[in-house]
């Protein structure tokens, strides 16, 4: 974690201020669940949050069917080992294309976790925005504010609470299913999953019971296990604690105006009687999701989701203080008010990750339409033509990396010979890898012993897309 706030190195009692560490707040001393029920949040930054939430909701409903040159917009098809991003197919043999881009995408994440914290965790995690979007949305509606939650959680099992109950959680798993065939449809296409929704259940009984099991997960995560994602399963929390310096933005507490703190009283002069400008109505705690006091500094919960600045900025307004108390900022800036600087830590990550980038943008370039493997059929020798040529068998793989049909033939570049396809010509069609075997088949000529290297020419029409180099062997030079 970042250097505590000075407030609490001030503090006489610093041990007991910091307790707080020693445990996760959803966590009671006795390791029970200590079940979280955040009030409804509002504001600017929850406005803000919301719409981007809804955009990126409607990115992810819509982008199996948004097509890009006849492929999906983004396409993880495990089975088939074939991936499309933004209509640009990738195969296994465009490994370290995608080795560059984890690369950088750990380096990126580094990069902005150093300068601004948890700002992805809060505003793009699906975790946060289907939470807070969707089914906290649903639980409001139907439930009520956290305080009549707390109410029917605790009261009795009345004829009401079942009827809200069951209507919530059968909307709750309704909408895991509707997730659960969303991210199918990313992996099989849309159109895979439009015929087998056409088709009758008993066709696909085995993937429905999987389809299934897949949206009880969903559904347990949303409905039950929630916050505990956050600040138990996901590394990333753990990872700030690491990244986080007292330079980087987060969402900060503002002591130096805050403390000390105290009510307010009718008529007060807060300066004059020594109060800072916290009023500790603990509508911070009462907002947040994960359930913590954000006065304590950063901490390991805390997904940067501005529910708590929303709510002091409201307090704030009702007593005629300026907004700003809980605000983004660094450590470094609401104790010494030093404005925001790139750090030599954040130009050296900026500088590896630029380069990266430039790495993927050359692999990218470079990157040819089709890619072709060569190989030597195993276990099989060289064979004697009955004109006194040699012949090889190979087999051969080529990858169609793009979205368009094309018909492919080879040659020989670099020696006089033939290639005679075993079946039939080869019409390559789109995103597609076809395997098949061929002869090699060259004049004793042409050969430099045992072993001769010769480039095939990999061609569409007239055009050459690619060279293969492989081997040929034939009989061994006689001794004079």
């Amino acid at each position: 974690m970042p250097p505590q706030p000075a407030h609490l190195k001030r503090d006489a009692n610093a041990a007991d201020t910091e307790s707080y560490r020693d445990s996760i707040s959803t966590v009671d001393k006795q390791g029970k669940r200590v079940w979280v029920y955040p009030k409804k949040s509002h504001g600017k930054f929850t406005n803000w949050r919301s719409r981007f939430g809804y955009a990126l909701l409607a990115l992810l409903f819509a982008g199996p069917f948004i097509k890009i040159g006849g492929e999906p917009l983004l396409m993880i098809n495990l089975v088939e080992r074939r991936f499309v991003f933004f209509g640009q197919s990738f195969w296994p043999q465009d490994f370290l294309i995608f080795v560059v881009g984890f690369i950088t995408f750990i380096v990126f994440v580094a990069l902005f976790t150093v300068a601004f914290g948890r700002l992805f965790c809060g505003w793009a995690c699906p975790q946060t925005v289907f939470m807070d979007q969707v089914f906290r949305r649903i639980e409001y509606t139907i439930e009520g504010d956290w305080k009549q939650r707390q109410a029917l959680d605790k009261g009795p099992l009345t004829g009401d609470k079942i009827r809200k109950k069951t209507l919530k959680h059968v909307l709750f798993f309704g909408i895991s299913f509707l997730i659960g065939n969303t991210f199918l449809a990313y992996i099989i296409g849309s159109d895979a999953l439009l015929h087998i929704v056409r088709d009758p259940s008993s066709k696909h009984m085995v993937g429905l019971i999987a389809m299934t099991v897949f949206s009880g997960v969903f559904y347990a995560n949303f409905a039950f296990f929630r916050e505990q994602a956050c600040t138990t399963v996901c590394p990333y929390g753990r990872l700030q604690g690491v990244l986080l310096d007292r330079k980087s933005i987060v969402i900060a507490y503002d002591h130096v105006r805050g403390e000390p703190r105290g009510l307010v009283r009718k008529g007060e002069e807060r300066s004059a009687s020594g109060k800072g400008d916290c009023i500790d109505c603990r509508a911070c705690v009462h907002e947040c999701p994960t359930g913590i006091d954000i006065r304590n500094g950063t901490q390991l919960e805390c997904v940067n989701c501005t529910a708590c600045i929303d709510a002091c900025d409201h307090m704030m307004d009702s007593v005629g203080l300026p907004r700003g108390l809980v605000r983004y900022a660094s450590e470094s800036g609401i104790a010494e008010k030093k404005p925001f600087r790139f750090t030599t830590r954040m130009k050296a990550y900026s500088a590896v990750l630029t380069l990266l980038i430039g790495v993927i943008v050359a692999l990218l370039v470079t990157r040819t339409d089709v890619e072709t493997t060569v190989l030597r059929n195993p276990g099989t020798l060289f064979q004697k033509q009955d004109d006194g040529r040699i012949s090889n068998l190979y087999r051969f793989k080529v990858v169609n990396k793009t979205s368009r049909d094309m018909p492919i033939h080879f040659v020989l570049l670099d020696a006089k010979g033939e290639v005679k396809l075993v079946g039939k010509e080869l019409d390559l069609q789109k995103a597609q890898l076809m395997e098949g075997e061929m002869f090699i088949i060259l004049d004793p000529g042409q050969m430099s012993g045992y072993n001769t290297e010769v480039t095939v020419g990999v061609f569409t029409g007239e055009k050459l897309l690619e060279k293969v180099r492989t081997s040929f062997i034939g009989p061994m030079a006689k001794r004079s």
